[in-house]
């Protein structure tokens, strides 16, 4: 899933003052991907990639340029059409999974998956903030607007952020990677939301435009990693 809307990176944070938007419901994402699925199974169209491709060619660049292994175990938060990780799997990457809370997503991923003919990806239909136990052990975590999404539920979105990073805790491993692409957040905004647990290591350059005389962002792509917990460091030493 994903989030249509854009403001300038350097722009005041909305942060807790994110107005509540359908756009944050599972009901739109739902009602989204069965009319999206009608169309690939009547004209064989997969859909809006989210962020655009150059947001895939990002993330796969910075994934080769770091020499992540291709067995690397990879989760995709929010899949939607499966998009990014059938152009991960074209790229040689083996061990692929999806989620979405949308089961329509989740059957239009299998069905555009099933087309390219590939074997190596993982569809679960599940809510990333009530992640199963068996949903852990990443190497890698991927999203691309869906920590955006939840931040515009009308249900108490400050608590579902909160517990979005509880779930990243404990699906991805110690010193795995999260690369999040966000059209809602600035970088300094998303280092406050993800500062338990988590150290920025990079930032990825993305398109920038001119806003009221500014030079700003239309979207932040981040790469953060997972600290070691510091009772670990303290055996080590």
């Amino acid at each position: 899933m994903s989030v249509a809307g854009e403001r300038p990176r350097d722009s005041p944070g909305l942060g807790p003052e994110f107005g509540p938007s359908a756009l944050g419901t599972k009901e739109h994402w739902d009602a989204a991907y069965e009319s999206e699925l009608q169309i690939f199974q009547e004209s064989g169209d997969a859909g809006e990639i989210w962020f655009g491709e150059e947001s895939m060619i990002r993330l796969i660049r910075w994934m080769e340029k770091q020499k992540i292994p291709l067995d690397s175990s990879v989760l995709d938060i929010g899949t939607g059409n499966g998009v990014l990780l059938i152009e991960l799997a074209k790229c040689g990457y083996t061990n692929l999974t999806g989620i979405d809370y949308s089961p329509s997503a989740i059957q239009l991923s299998q069905n555009i998956i099933e087309k390219e003919g590939l074997v190596n990806i993982k569809l679960q239909v599940k809510d990333f903030l009530t992640p199963s136990a068996e949903l852990s052990g990443f190497q890698i975590c991927i999203d691309k607007g869906t920590f955006d999404a939840i931040s515009l539920n009308p249900d108490n979105a400050a608590e579902k952020r909160k517990q979005y990073v509880k779930s990243l805790c404990a699906v991805l491993k110690m010193e795995g990677f999260f690369l999040i692409t966000s059209c809602n957040w600035t970088k300094e905004e998303l280092l406050n939301e993800f500062r338990e647990g988590f150290e920025i290591l990079e930032e990825l350059p993305t398109p920038k435009f001119c806003f009221g005389g500014r030079i700003g962002n239309s979207v932040t792509a981040l790469v953060f990693q997972r600290k070691i917990r510091p009772f670990i460091l303290d055996k080590l030493d």
